[in-house]
């Protein structure tokens, strides 16, 4: 066994890359850059975006405009979260999260989002399960049924 050669365990216990198959990287298929504006945005970023939205709609929204405790009422910020996003996303192309992040939704031509897709994107995102399902171009199930990108700006 050469040195160039990967462990038998790194074949099944490492995943294909270990194994030395050669995936190309996140939106290579899609005819994306690998790098800079246009690529796909990468986790950090979008979990950042995410902490910053749900931030803005507990305590700014939910506590300090409406008053009331997300606490008592766990269902509010949620509302206001899915609300926000749909606004936001279907007329800015993203959310205030995504602008401090730099990261955008796009559709798959590079344009905005319509409003329909982004309504069916936003229901699947509320549920939470089809964003932790993504492919290899890090595109959530949500991503997949609205026909949406998010890429860096």
């Amino acid at each position: 066994m050469s040195s160039n050669e990967p462990r038998w365990t790194q074949t099944w216990l490492g995943g294909l890359r270990a194994a030395g198959v050669d995936l190309g990287y996140p939106g290579e298929r899609l005819g994306l850059p690998r790098e800079g504006s246009g690529a796909i945005a990468g986790w950090g970023r979008r979990i950042v975006a995410l902490v910053i939205d749900w931030m803005i709609c507990t305590w700014v929204v939910t506590q300090l405009l409406l008053g009331l405790n997300p606490a008592e009422s766990p269902w509010v910020p949620a509302v206001v979260f899915a609300l926000q996003y749909l606004v936001l996303v279907a007329f800015m192309g993203q959310t205030f999260g995504h602008r401090l992040a730099g990261i955008r939704v796009a559709a798959m031509d590079g344009g905005d989002p319509r409003l329909v897709p982004v309504l069916a994107r936003t229901l699947l995102l509320a549920l939470a399960v089809p964003a932790l399902i993504f492919d290899r171009d890090h595109r959530g199930l949500h991503d997949r049924a609205s026909n949406t990108m998010v890429v860096r700006m």
